[in-house]
């Protein structure tokens, strides 16, 4: 019996899904640079949350059109726990940084 192996056909689609569901680096930097702490902070919980929540709302687009997608909708449903977690976190940490995510995301509240 052979190993899995993906056909040619699912290697591309793959690869398509993937480039489209990754977000480019010219679309993240002026995010991280709106929600930075620091020069060199790409990693604070508001980036991240900044960063969740682009993706978030492309996903959303992309659901507009492919209805049946369910593959992608688990990973939404993953983002959009990891967001709510860290907001959680930042609420608890720091309530001025999180009332400030939140006006500026248009978020709940």
């Amino acid at each position: 019996m052979q190993p899995y192996a993906w056909s040619r056909c699912q290697v591309r689609v793959h690869e398509v899904i993937r480039k489209v569901m990754t977000s480019e680096p010219a679309q993240k930097s002026p995010v991280i640079k709106r929600f930075q702490q620091h020069e060199q902070d790409t990693g604070s919980p508001p980036v991240q949350i900044a960063l969740l929540t682009q993706r978030i709302n492309s996903l959303a687009d992309h659901f507009k059109t492919h209805k049946k997608d369910v593959h992608s909708r688990q990973g939404l449903l993953m983002m959009v726990s990891r967001r709510r977690r860290l907001l959680e976190y930042l609420k608890r940490h720091d309530e001025a940084s999180y009332r400030k995510v939140l006006d500026a995301l248009n978020l709940r509240k």
